[in-house]
C-alpha cells in the first residue's frame, strides 16, 4: 500500500489513543498545498462553535484496535465538559475562586460603564458649552476629536505594555489619571477654551489604558460561549454608559445650575473603580483559558504588527468596526443637538427642552444597547451551530439594517418627533448587534500573547478613521452649509444634511464585515493551533483551506479500506 496504517488512521483516532482531548462531534479537514499532508481539525459543537477549530496529532493503532473501532462503528464524540479548553477554564476558575472571576467581570463592567459615561457627558451639555466658550459647531466637534486622538495615539503603548506587564496596575493608573484630568477640566474659565480642549485630550490617555487591556483579562478567564456571554455583559456598558452620560450630565447640570458639575460626577466614581480593581481584579496567566499546551512567548512589537496585518479576519473586522465608530461618534455628539434644533421654532432650545431630549435620547440609547447587544451575541452563538461564519454576518446585517432607519429618522425629524424616536431606537438596535461580536472575533483569531496589541491596533484604526474625525467632519460640513447663519432652523437643516453622510458609511461597513466572513474559519483554526503549539505562526497563511467532512463516514471508509488491504496481504 502507498500509505501506512498510521497515516490512514491518523486524522480519526480517539482521544484515548492520541493523548488529546477533541472538543466536538464536527470536524474539518485542512489540506495543504503539499498533497501528502492531511490534518484533522476538530471544532466544538458542544459549545456551539464550528469555527473554533483544533488540530490533533495521532498515535499509531494496532490491528486489534483498528478492528475494534471498525466493528463497533462508534463516532468520535466528546462532550463539551470533557474538552481541553473547558478543563483549562475550569482549572483557572478553581484556582481563582468561582466568585472571584465573576466578580472581576462585574468590576470591569462597572469601569467600562464609567468610561462611556465620562466620554459622552459632554454631548448632553454641548449647547451650554458652546454658549459658555462662544464656539462654533466645528470647534465643538474638536472636543470629541481631541479626546479620541490622544486615546488613539496612546492605545498602542498600553497594548504593548498590556501584553508584557501586570495589567491590573496599568488599568488602575490609567483610570486615576483620566478621573483627575476630567475633574481639572471642569474648572477651566471661559477665556481659555483651548486649555479645556487640552484637558479633554488628556482624558483619552487614561481611557486608552483601560480599553485595550480589560477585554484581554476576560479572554484569559473564559473561553467559547462563556467568553461571549461575559463580553456581552462587558459591552452592555458601551451603549448604556453612553446613554447614562447624556442623562446624568444634563440633569446634574440642570440641578446644580452649571454645566461644569456634569464633569464632576465620574471622577468620584473613578476613585471607587481604582480601589475595586486593586482589591478584586487578578492578572490571569495569558492564554490559560484557551488550554494551550505550549508556553507562548512574546514577540517583538514589529512582528506583532506584521502578523496582525496578515490576519484577514482581524483587518476586515477592524475596517467594519471603523465604520461603526464613525457613525456612533457622529451620532453620540450631534444627535441630541439635532433633535433639539428639530423641535425649536428658530430660537435657542431651552434648558428644559435640552434636559428632556437628553433623558429620552439617553433612555433610547440604553434600551437599544441592552436589546442589540444581547440579541447580537445570542444570534451569533445560535447561528454558529450551523454556520461558522455567523459572527461577521450578524455584524454585516446590523450595519446594513441600520441604514434605512437612520435615513428616515433624519428626514422625518421635524415632521413627527415620536416616529423619529422610534426609528432611532430600531436603528440603534441594529447598530448595537455587533459590539460583542467584533470584540469576540479579535480575541479568537489572535493568539493570547498578542491580544492587547490587537485591541490597541484596532482602537488606533477605528478612531483614526472613525470617531476621531466624524464629529469634526459633521461640524465642518454643517457650518459650510449654514454659511454663518445663526438661525436654529437653518442649523437644523445643515446638520441634517451633514448627518446623512452616516448612511453611506453604514453600507461600507456592512461590506467589510461580509468580507471578513470569507476568512474567519481559517484564521480561527490557525490561532488555536498556534496557541496549542501544534503549528508555527511562521507557516504559510495561504496553506490552509477548511473543508467540511463527516468524521464517522470518513473513519469507517478509511478503516474498511485498510482491513481489505490487510486481508489481501
Amino acid at each position: 500500500m502507498a500509505e501506512s496504517t498510521d497515516d490512514l488512521l491518523e486524522p480519526f483516532l480517539s482521544p484515548e489513543e492520541n493523548g488529546d482531548l477533541p472538543t466536538a462531534s464536527k470536524s474539518f479537514q485542512t489540506r495543504s498545498r503539499d498533497p501528502t499532508r492531511i490534518t484533522n481539525v476538530v471544532s466544538d459543537s458542544g459549545d456551539l462553535d464550528q469555527s473554533e477549530v483544533m488540530m490533533h496529532r495521532a498515535a499509531p493503532l494496532s490491528p486489534e484496535m483498528v478492528y475494534e473501532k471498525s466493528h463497533h462503528r462508534q463516532p468520535i464524540i466528546m462532550s463539551d465538559s470533557e474538552s481541553e479548553t473547558d478543563q483549562s477554564e475550569s482549572t483557572l476558575q478553581h484556582r481563582s475562586g468561582g466568585c472571584l472571576v465573576y466578580g472581576t467581570v462585574a468590576v470591569l463592567v462597572f469601569v467600562n460603564l464609567l468610561n462611556y459615561m465620562d466620554r459622552f457627558t459632554l454631548a448632553g451639555v454641548l449647547i451650554d458649552i458652546q454658549s459658555f466658550y462662544g464656539i462654533s459647531n466645528s470647534d465643538a466637534g474638536l472636543l470629541q476629536t481631541s479626546f479620541i486622538l490622544s486615546y488613539m495615539v496612546l492605545a498602542p503603548l498600553f497594548g504593548y505594555l498590556g501584553d508584557r506587564y501586570n495589567r491590573k496596575f496599568l488599568m488602575a493608573a490609567g483610570i486615576l489619571f483620566w478621573s483627575g484630568t476630567t475633574l481639572a477640566g471642569s474648572f477651566i474659565p471661559k477665556e481659555h477654551f483651548w486649555l479645556f480642549l487640552f484637558m479633554r485630550a488628556m482624558v483619552g490617555i487614561g481611557e486608552a489604558s483601560y480599553s485595550t487591556i480589560a477585554p484581554t483579562i476576560i479572554a484569559d478567564m473564559f473561553t467559547k460561549d462563556r467568553r461571549t456571554t461575559m463580553l456581552t455583559f462587558f459591552y452592555f456598558a458601551t451603549p448604556v454608559g453612553s446613554g447614562l452620560g447624556f442623562i446624568v450630565g444634563t440633569n446634574v447640570a440642570k440641578l446644580l445650575g452649571a454645566w461644569q458639575w456634569a464633569l464632576r460626577v465620574t471622577p468620584i466614581l473613578g476613585v471607587v473603580a481604582v480601589i475595586l480593581i486593586l482589591l478584586f481584579v487578578p492578572n490571569p496567566p495569558r492564554g490559560e483559558a484557551d488550554g494551550g499546551n505550549a508556553r507562548l512567548t512574546n514577540t517583538s512589537f514589529l512582528t506583532d504588527l506584521k502578523q496582525l496585518c496578515r490576519n484577514g479576519s482581524f483587518m476586515l473586522d477592524t475596517a467594519g468596526f471603523t465604520c461603526v465608530s464613525f457613525v456612533t461618534g457622529a451620532l453620540a455628539l450631534w444627535a441630541p443637538s439635532f433633535i433639539a434644533y428639530a423641535m425649536t421654532d428658530g430660537h435657542k432650545p431651552t434648558d428644559k427642552m435640552q434636559a428632556d431630549i437628553a433623558l429620552i435620547f439617553g433612555g433610547i440609547t440604553c434600551a437599544a444597547g441592552v436589546i442589540g447587544t444581547v440579541a447580537g451575541a445570542e444570534w451569533g452563538k445560535r447561528w454558529k451551530k450551523s454556520n461558522p461564519t455567523a459572527d461577521p454576518l450578524v455584524c454585516a446585517i446590523g450595519m446594513l439594517g441600520c441604514t434605512p432607519f437612520l435615513y428616515f429618522a433624519l428626514l422625518l425629524s421635524r415632521t413627527n418627533i415620536i416616529v423619529t424616536y422610534v426609528l432611532v431606537l430600531i436603528g440603534e438596535i441594529f447598530l448595537c448587534l455587533n459590539w460583542t461580536l467584533v470584540a469576540d472575533i479579535v480575541l479568537y483569531v489572535v493568539i493570547p500573547t498578542r491580544r492587547s496589541t490587537a485591541e490597541a491596533v484596532q482602537i488606533v484604526i477605528c478612531h483614526l478613521l472613525g470617531d476621531a474625525g466624524s464629529p469634526y467632519l459633521i461640524g465642518i460640513v454643517s457650518d459650510a452649509i449654514a454659511s454663518g447663519h445663526d438661525n436654529y432652523i437653518i442649523k437644523y437643516q445643515s446638520l441634517k444634511y451633514a448627518l446623512l453622510i452616516n448612511t453611506f458609511v453604514c453600507v461600507i461597513g456592512g461590506a467589510f464585515f461580509l468580507g471578513c466572513a470569507f476568512f474567519i474559519v481559517g484564521d480561527r483554526a490557525r490561532a488555536d493551533r498556534i496557541t496549542r503549539g501544534e503549528e508555527s505562526e511562521h507557516s504559510d497563511l495561504g496553506n490552509n483551506l477548511i473543508l467540511p467532512v463527516d468524521p464517522l463516514d470518513s473513519y469507517l471508509h478509511q478503516t474498511e479500506t485498510l482491513m481489505d488491504g490487510n486481508t489481501r496481504t
